[in-house]
């Protein structure tokens, strides 16, 4: 009878390991996060109205862009570039207006592009 049960003794063992293991894990705990993965069609963005502000002693030079944007939300983050390789200038919301200084100016005649963009 006693070969029987040997295997009887290697079962009781992993049982309590099992139950040993399961009160450890449970004994832990996690702070609450959250955490999430989703998709949603980029809509971009309409420039239109666009003035170039020519400085004021010289106006072979552009001190400032202004232009609207439309889109069905106001974008928070928004610069222009009027070079290709050139600086980036930040632009500021003024009512439904975005002004973007241009610093020092950029030449009318460097001026090669309008590239704007945008971010909610």
């Amino acid at each position: 009878m006693r070969p029987r049960l040997r295997w009887l003794y290697p079962l009781l063992i992993a049982l309590v390991l099992a139950a040993v293991t399961f009160a450890y894990a449970a004994a832990n705990t996690v702070p609450p996060s959250s955490a999430g993965d989703g998709s949603n069609a980029i809509s971009g963005y309409t420039v239109s109205n666009v003035h170039y502000v020519l400085d004021s002693t010289n106006p072979a030079v552009i001190s400032a862009v202004e232009f609207t944007l439309s889109g069905s939300n106001p974008a928070q983050t928004v610069k222009v570039q009027l070079t290709a390789s050139g600086a980036w200038y930040t632009c500021t919301l003024s009512g439904s207006t975005y002004s973007c200084n241009v610093g020092g100016g950029v030449s009318v005649y460097d001026a090669s592009i309008l590239r704007v963009v945008a971010a909610q």
